[in-house]
């Protein structure tokens, strides 16, 4: 079935975005698909399970998702889910996939405009899929039929071409309310391409164990994200404890994340792991010298050790006098991230 590769001149990413919004996708059917493939001019290649197309591109071909098991329930017809084509191909540390997949966003808004959606998949992508080992940002440029996402790939930004209903089925329908149903965060902005956009419901934690672990996997992957999506995160948390629920802790993070913390009296916070100024010169840029006196530098892109860092978190708290996970608040405050509303599915904490 394969065929000769691809043409060698390469496109730049903004052409071959432009591209892709512009594709007739035909439904993606099969006699769709194919017909997709020879606008783009790129050969069919690969097996009926593993079907790929050849770009000639460095960064690799391009792979189709047929229709199979995990993602037959949120299908209308389609026989595929997605084409995904890689970007680029970055170092495997953290820092360098972050600024591989920065560069591409800049490219992209500028040819592109502002995308209506941002956030990410955490551990778990449309239809079940692993994400990326250091964080898992996405972009998507909406559209009623299809949408163009930008994805933190195994080795690299990938752009995405998918039909939208399939993808927002299978994120909808997540919203039945199990521990950990959804992960990662997500934001939408009011761009008219958003009309229509559904929103699932969230899920609560039910045990101190629920929250470290989700508060680990949010807070370790957090800078590299920021970096990546170019946004800044300010999350207030309350805690609430003997009637009042007052502010505890302050999370920061653009190119690295500073988490300040604010213990009622009694509260030995150096014993629970928290440090001043001196020990964290770098929050000094966060925060004043004496407001938080406690607080923690936790690094940049890759370097947050988040299952120790939500130990702490909730160690504080459950010495703060929070008793349960639900006492544990987000502020409201931390949903608006540079024009979108972000909502913090992964984390199963209640805002208010």
């Amino acid at each position: 079935m394969n065929a000769q590769r691809g043409s060698t001149d390469e496109q730049t990413l903004a052409d071959l975005a432009r591209r892709l919004r512009a594709v007739d996708t035909g439904g993606w059917s099969p006699e769709g698909v194919q017909a997709m493939a020879d606008g783009l001019g790129w050969a069919r290649g690969g097996t009926a399970d593993h079907p790929f197309l050849v770009t000639g591109r460095s960064a690799g071909d391009a792979r189709l998702r047929p229709v199979g098991r995990y993602e037959e329930r949120y299908v209308h017809g389609e026989s595929y889910v997605e084409l995904a084509v890689p970007v680029t191909t970055a170092a495997p540390d953290a820092a360098a996939q972050a600024a591989a997949f920065r560069a591409a966003r800049e490219e992209l808004t500028e040819a592109l405009g502002r995308p209506s959606v941002m956030g990410s998949h955490g551990e778990m992508g449309p239809f079940y899929d692993s994400g990326a080992f250091w964080g898992a940002p996405f972009l998507r440029w909406r559209d009623s039929t299809d949408t163009l996402e930008l994805r933190a790939g195994k080795a690299g930004p990938e752009l995405v071409l998918q039909p939208t209903a399939p993808a927002e089925n299978w994120f909808w329908r997540q919203g039945h309310g199990e521990e950990h149903a959804i992960s990662g965060f997500f934001g939408s902005n009011r761009d008219p391409a958003n009309a229509g956009l559904g929103f699932p419901g969230g899920w609560t934690a039910r045990s101190w164990e629920t929250v470290t672990r989700s508060l680990g996997d949010f807070l370790g992957a957090l800078p590299a994200e920021a970096v990546a999506l170019g946004v800044g995160f300010g999350m207030p948390f309350y805690g609430r404890a003997r009637g009042s629920a007052p502010l505890l802790f302050d999370v920061t993070c653009g190119e690295r994340l500073s988490i300040g913390c604010f213990t009622p009296d009694g509260v030995d916070a150096a014993s629970l792991g928290w440090g001043t100024v001196a020990e964290h010169p770098g929050t000094a840029s966060v925060w004043s010298d004496d407001d938080p006196v406690w607080r923690v530098d936790a690094g940049g892109p890759g370097e947050p050790k988040g299952r120790a860092l939500a130990e702490m978190l909730v160690a504080t708290a459950r010495a703060a006098g929070v008793s349960e996970p639900a006492d544990l608040i987000l502020g409201g405050e931390a949903e608006y991230v540079d024009g979108y509303h972000v909502t913090y599915y992964g984390l199963g904490l209640p805002t208010g």
